[in-house]
């Protein structure tokens, strides 16, 4: 039932801004329709009720469309009542400064991991991401973390719908043995990757209990030189006391 309705043309406004976002310089009509493969009518129709709610704007002199002020009005508004960032920053900077390694905070959105927050490590060589990165929700800890958090019947009804992606010649991609993960990481209350997002990297994630319509979770992430092996098992009773910590406060 929740696929039956549908608003074809809400799809491709939202698939406009996000080519428009993603565009550095600006995109004209005559891009978004050659990008997308939609008609240039369709695109000048959608960009003109785009442009009236002031969600794009054009540039007078080179006719390419960016981001308007509204959706980033929107998006701060957004990203400020997430107030469980306020809560866990102070929680996440202890982390950094146990582990020496960079913090995440993101909660599930659809099929990605949205990046809300993040703590660097005081190191020169780390790993680091700009606030909004989007992640696959299948890739590493994190993945792992929230599709845990499915029933068994819609876990298998996602993972039939969206195959297992190779990422490293760590990635797990046979179904069984990624649903066998899975029920490891409800048992244990954490996620670890080791190499299966990218290579080089480790990665300890925990839960963060549903906060509104918010499913968080915070993540520890490093190279693997320096997550050695001998420091995992401190890392991950680090971080699942800071998600604890987090969880009694909010």
């Amino acid at each position: 039932m929740a696929n039956k309705y549908q608003a074809p043309i809400v799809k491709k406004a939202f698939t406009i801004l996000n080519a428009i976002a993603k565009s550095s310089q600006g995109l004209r009509i005559s891009d978004i329709a050659s990008l997308l493969n939609i008609s240039k009518s369709t695109v000048h129709g959608i960009i003109a009720a785009l442009s009236e709610q002031g969600a794009v704007i054009q540039s007078s002199a080179s006719k390419r469309y960016v981001i308007g002020m509204t959706l980033m009005e929107l998006g701060k508004a957004a990203h400020e009542r997430i107030d469980f960032k306020n809560i866990a920053r102070p929680v996440m900077e202890e982390l950094m400064e146990q582990c020496q390694e960079s913090v995440f905070l993101g909660i599930q959105n659809g099929n990605r991991v949205t990046i809300i927050d993040i703590v660097e490590s005081r190191k020169d060589f780390k790993i680091t991401s700009p606030i909004g990165t989007a992640l696959p929700l299948l890739a590493g800890a994190t993945g792992k973390l929230f599709l845990s958090r499915m029933d068994t019947k819609n876990l298998h009804k996602y993972l039939n719908s969206n195959p297992l992606r190779k990422f490293t010649s760590n990635t797990i991609i046979d179904p069984e043995k990624y649903i066998r993960e899975l029920d490891k990481v409800r048992k244990d209350g954490f996620a670890y990757d080791d190499e299966e997002y990218i290579s080089g990297v480790r990665a300890v994630a925990a839960p963060i209990k549903q906060h509104g319509a918010y499913i968080p979770a915070i993540w520890v992430v490093g190279f693997k030189a320096s997550m050695a092996t001998d420091k995992i098992p401190a890392i991950i009773k680090q971080t699942r006391a800071a998600a604890f910590k987090i969880n009694n406060s909010i």
